[in-house]
């Protein structure tokens, strides 16, 4: 029986992904369970397997091109089987230029009549045919199913306007001078590049700005004496060589042990309900050439500081090569965020829906403090933060932070 590869969803915000190499070529034997190809979706470099056997008849989404989560990009099956149907029900894949890459190949003919069909495709983007002149039935949808959307026909549009115009016929007769109309200026040399967006840049553009549009974010500060905890890593540092605890690896182990005893900030807003989860699971944002992903750890309030830093070095080093499993940047509960290395002093982090809260931790600076009515040098590190109003109350998210702060200036807490 001929068997369908579809493009799988491999994480819960992919939409769509790449095919960066394929490792079987057309008429190779799959077995089920083989790696076929290599694939890119917006928050790793995932391999894709196989779920039956048979010969790898047809590629249809080639490497380099994209296709939307459930189309098929390749087809499995005995030498003797029939797939012509499958091939003809087959969309087009998507290119680098974008949902309807190879529609306009041949240039602006695409606009030449409105044929819309029986082509799925959504009411506004029916009536930006109809005004355009633009046939549906050549446009691959990037909407649910394959439906056109909006954004289709912008794309095809911005192709066809690149695209080089046909020659005019010029009139043996020069027109009366009043008749001319005065050429346009030539556009100045643009002093800039654009570059196509990646999958993980468009689902950080789309989630972000869906976060901030849907979840009130209030902010929360406080300010951290981290003396003790600078003096507790060394004492680990000289104490376990082959072990490194970062000053990260601490705030997220004090962050779980908060939680633990503050769930409600361990939450997530669910339409008519809040979700108050029972586990603390705690993503890392780690920063990637063209964008953001967060590794999960998973019930780090079970955990000691040794597992967490030597997990999360583990993890940290998988994302930055893009090897992260989709069960490793999935179901995290809350969110910290460290961009002390960079000589941040404090900022403001968006909320990762469907979490309620996200920890923006600065650098741990030299200041002068009062310490029993003297001015002395202390370590100090700003954190802020951002809470969901729909889930959390100024005064849970002050508690919540407080003990945070707490925990980080009474150390011990985190190895005992």
């Amino acid at each position: 029986m001929a068997i369908q590869v579809v493009m799988p969803r491999l994480s819960d915000t992919m939409e769509e992904g790449k095919i960066l190499r394929w490792l079987k070529k057309e008429g190779d034997r799959v077995e089920g369970g083989d790696i076929i190809a290599e694939v890119e979706t917006d928050k790793a470099d995932i391999e894709m397997e196989a779920f039956g056997s048979g010969i790898l008849r047809k590629i249809i989404v080639g490497e380099g091109d994209s296709a939307q989560v459930g189309r098929l990009i390749a087809v499995i099956a005995e030498e003797d089987e029939d797939i012509s149907a499958m091939l003809t029900a087959a969309p087009a894949a998507t290119g680098a230029g974008g949902a309807v890459a190879g529609a306009v190949a041949a240039g602006p003919q695409v606009l030449q009549s409105s044929s819309e069909g029986r082509v799925m495709a959504s009411p506004l983007a029916k009536r930006i045919a109809r005004e355009q002149g633009i046939d549906l039935s050549v446009v691959a949808g990037s909407g649910p199913g394959g439906r056109v959307i909006q954004r289709d026909l912008a794309t095809i549009a911005a192709m066809v306007e690149s695209a080089p115009a046909k020659p005019t016929p010029v009139s043996p007769v020069s027109p009366p001078r009043e008749s001319r109309k005065a050429e346009a200026p030539s556009p100045p040399f643009a002093d800039f590049e654009e570059r196509e967006l990646s999958p993980m840049r468009r689902t950080i553009a789309t989630r972000m700005a869906q976060s901030m549009a849907s979840a009130p974010h209030f902010y929360l500060t406080a300010e951290a004496a981290m003396d003790r905890a600078r003096e507790l890593r060394d004492s680990i540092q000289a104490q376990a060589a082959d072990l490194t605890v970062t000053f990260t690896d601490m705030i997220v182990k004090a962050a779980a042990m908060a939680l633990a005893r503050h769930p409600a900030i361990n939450a997530s807003f669910a339409g008519d309900r809040i979700r108050v989860y029972s586990r603390v699971h705690i993503g890392i944002a780690v920063a990637l050439e063209d964008g953001l992903i967060t590794p999960v750890l998973r019930d780090c309030d079970r955990k000691g500081l040794a597992q967490i830093a030597k997990e999360s070095k583990e993890l940290i080093e998988r994302a930055r090569s893009r090897k992260l499993k989709p069960d490793e940047f999935t179901g995290g509960t809350f969110t910290v965020s460290n961009l002390g290395m960079f000589e941040i002093e404090e900022f403001t982090a968006i909320i990762n829906p469907p979490e309620a809260a996200v920890l923006a931790v600065g650098s741990i600076q030299a200041k002068p403090v009062v310490e029993d009515s003297r001015i002395e040098t202390g370590h100090r590190m700003r954190m802020t933060l951002s809470c969901d109003h729909r889930a959390i109350d100024g005064a849970t998210g002050a508690k919540f932070l407080q003990e945070l702060k707490r925990l980080l200036e009474k150390p011990l807490q985190l190895i005992l």
